[in-house]
């Protein structure tokens, strides 16, 4: 006969009287209260990330245009740098100029008496090749209309043959540099006598059109004059 194992019966499993151990199975597998309350943890922690990223996303926004405002600034201190280095450099360059004047006034008195000869006549020329490299332009010439913004009439007088206030002598040249005028043109200015009538141009070609047809029939009958007789 074969011998029962004592307290084989306490080593099974704890169940309900009655309940087999098939019926035990099925009640370990059903989920707990606690993990039922898992997913709404899940999506109150995925509402934290998403407005964390939403921060984030501003912040970043933020630095971005603070980055953009600074590079803009930053570019536009570079061109006021650069606009005043260039402005201060043709101040000085205008100064340096308006000292070599009178120099230039004297080549130019030279020059008009055939008095710039010799070495004289080189150093001259150099400079002025020098000043023209720096940017320096002469102006000035007879016959141009009078403008104040560039000329300054020392000499006045009234001529028949203008139609406007006219420049009719150089007395001394004027310089500029660039659109910058350093010294105006000193200028004896001539303008139209009182009282005295311009001739327009289409009175001007009617009267030459009358002339000529005076002269064809002067002509005409210059050359009828045989024939008649």
């Amino acid at each position: 006969m074969t011998e029962e194992t004592p307290g084989f019966d306490e080593q099974q499993p704890d169940v309900p009287s009655g309940a087999t151990s098939e019926d035990a199975e099925p009640q370990a597998a059903t989920p707990s209260p606690e993990e039922g309350a898992a997913p709404a943890g899940d999506t109150g922690q995925t509402a934290a990330l998403v407005a964390q990223l939403d921060q984030a996303r501003s912040a970043l926004g933020e630095r971005t245009a603070d980055l953009q405002r600074l590079q803009a600034e930053f570019q536009n201190y570079r061109r006021r740098v650069e606009r005043d280095r260039i402005a201060v450099r043709e101040i000085a360059v205008a100064n340096i100029l308006t000292e070599l004047l009178p120099v230039l006034d004297d080549i130019g008195r030279a020059r008009e008496h055939g008095e710039l000869v010799g070495g004289f006549k080189s150093v001259g020329e150099s400079l002025e090749t020098v000043v023209a490299k720096l940017g320096l332009q002469q102006f000035g010439k007879e016959g141009e209309p009078f403008d104040p913004t560039i000329h300054e009439a020392l000499m006045h007088s009234y001529a028949p043959d203008v139609t406007e206030t006219t420049c009719v002598a150089i007395l001394q040249p004027g310089y500029r540099i660039g659109e910058r005028t350093i010294r105006p043109a000193r200028v004896a200015v001539a303008e139209p006598q009182p009282g005295a009538q311009t001739v327009k141009p289409a009175e001007e070609s009617d009267r030459a059109g009358e002339a000529e047809a005076a002269a064809e029939q002067s002509e005409d009958k210059e050359s009828g004059g045989p024939d008649e007789g």
